[in-house]
């Protein structure tokens, strides 16, 4: 099937992204692949070509605004990245493809979704790049991924605060916890300002953007202090009652 990539390219243009034809290829394979398990499994509302790459591909990639993936990739020693509440892949699989040298484990709650993530990753013929079935909550306290990973990132939707509980347990000492978030964060950042901090985090940026007409904004947490060993604490409660 022939699709118009003018809006991809432009956005790449954009990130100052290259990808090549076999990049291309993957994404364009990738998104094949959703859209027809979206058919039998609820994977996204997102299913229009335009839209998943603007809504999707493009804004999972926005990253790179604030972290210089190409030098991360360029390093001799690992870089360990945790996409945690992947669902469908995002940003995970997008980074991947478009910077295929960082080291990327996908985690998700439902096991089925991990099996599409690995007909994926099967099917792109992706290395160094890991589906995990597990609850963040479990997780969080195993010690092969605890205060394992360089930098986490989430695009799940949740509470600033409930995400941080989820996500700064997995992250390194002077690693980073990255949440995509929409543009309306600041009130949201200065109600979680007190959780991060218990959680061992602070908050060293708010940058905010456009994608198309979307307004977006990544929240930069980084680890400052070991996560005490209370938290995260056991499962639906960082949902449920959010640190204050």
């Amino acid at each position: 099937m022939a699709y118009n990539l003018e809006k991809f390219k432009k956005g790449l243009d954009d990130l100052q992204i290259h990808l090549d034809e076999k990049q291309m290829g993957q994404f364009l394979t990738y998104y094949e692949l959703l859209v027809e398990t979206n058919k039998v499994m609820n994977l996204t509302a997102i299913t229009e070509f335009d839209e998943v790459i603007e809504k999707h591909f493009l804004d999972s990639l926005s990253l790179c605004r604030v972290k210089d993936l190409r030098s991360i990739e360029d390093r001799p020693e690992t870089y360990r990245i945790l996409d945690l509440g992947t669902g469908a892949g995002f940003p995970g699989i997008p980074l991947k493809i478009a910077f295929p040298k960082l080291q990327i484990v996908l985690a998700d709650s439902l096991n089925k979704r991990i099996r599409f993530l690995q007909e994926v990753i099967d099917t792109l013929g992706l290395e160094d790049v890991t589906a995990v079935h597990g609850r963040a909550e479990e997780m969080g306290r195993n010690t092969l991924y605890r205060e394992q990973f360089d930098l986490c990132v989430s695009r799940a939707v949740a509470n600033l605060s409930s995400l941080s509980e989820y996500c700064l347990p997995f992250v390194k000492m002077g690693g980073a916890f990255i949440s995509y978030k929409s543009g309306e964060v600041d009130e949201e950042a200065a109600q979680a300002k007190r959780a991060i901090y218990l959680l061992g985090g602070e908050v060293k940026d708010i940058y905010k953007f456009d994608l198309f007409d979307q307004k977006r904004s990544f929240v930069v947490i980084e680890k400052e202090r070991k996560t005490p060993k209370a938290y995260p604490r056991k499962a639906g409660t960082p949902t449920k009652e959010p640190l204050q």
